[in-house]
């Protein structure tokens, strides 16, 4: 039996939740996802997170996190925040730096991640659409008794 769902459509569905999303449903979707590139993965992202219960939901809005932008493999802005007077701008205090993209194995798959500058955190990327990617923030500074934080962009 095959399902009649696109990714979009699932992908819409969760990120209007606003009930608490389990691991195991957003692994779910994420295993019927495709491996983002780095070439893919270049250029401005609005991002958003999911609400799992994970100790760091809320950080990124306490931040005024407003996405990524990936200028290359070298130069990733992985905290674009707004200031008070909405301009953007790479805050590179609350993570120690910027950023970087690789190709790493995660979950058995190559996927695009990025590599934080100055943190023990990875963050892994699948393709839902051309425009918008699910992205999984691993790595020792980022794990929460082992939960991993889900979160989304969506291309500018």
């Amino acid at each position: 039996m095959t399902s009649t769902r696109t990714d979009r459509e699932t992908f819409t569905d969760l990120t209007k939740r606003t009930d608490q999303i389990s691991d195991a449903e957003l692994d779910e979707f994420w295993a019927t996802l495709k491996p983002a590139t780095i070439g893919f993965m270049i250029g401005e992202w609005k991002g958003g997170e999911f609400h799992t219960g994970h100790k760091a939901n809320g950080f990124m809005e306490r931040l005024n996190w407003f996405g990524k932008t990936f200028v290359s493999a070298t130069d990733a802005k992985p905290l674009v925040c707004l200031d008070d007077d909405g301009n953007k701008f790479s805050n590179t205090e609350a993570m120690k730096g910027e950023a970087s993209l690789w190709m790493e194995e995660f979950r058995g798959e190559m996927v695009a991640s990025m590599v934080y500058d100055g943190a023990p955190v990875h963050d892994h990327f699948k393709v839902v659409d051309e425009n918008a990617v699910v992205g999984i923030m691993n790595g020792k500074g980022a794990l929460d008794e082992g939960r991993h934080l889900y979160f989304y962009l969506e291309r500018i």
